[in-house]
């Protein structure tokens, strides 16, 4: 089972080694996402601390994602 639900990590048990490039980019791309996220609600007069804390938590479970990811294609 994923880290966070999200297909991304599900998936990365399943695949073969040719598509775990392209779950690691995707998952690259979710950690900007996020962290662009992040930024935006700083900016904010009134951030929601607990919003943050969300997409926090999502990178991390993204990172695992890709740690094991490289791991399965012997990159790590």
């Amino acid at each position: 089972m994923s880290l966070d639900g999200s297909p991304e990590c599900y998936n990365l048990y399943f695949m073969g080694k040719s598509h775990f490039k392209k779950a690691i980019s995707s998952l690259e791309s979710r950690i900007a996402e996020h962290k662009e996220k992040i930024r935006l609600e700083l900016e904010k007069d009134f951030p929601d601390p607990g919003l943050i804390n969300h997409w926090e938590k999502e990178i991390i479970a993204f990172e695992q994602g890709i740690k094991q990811a490289l791991k399965r294609l012997g990159k790590n």
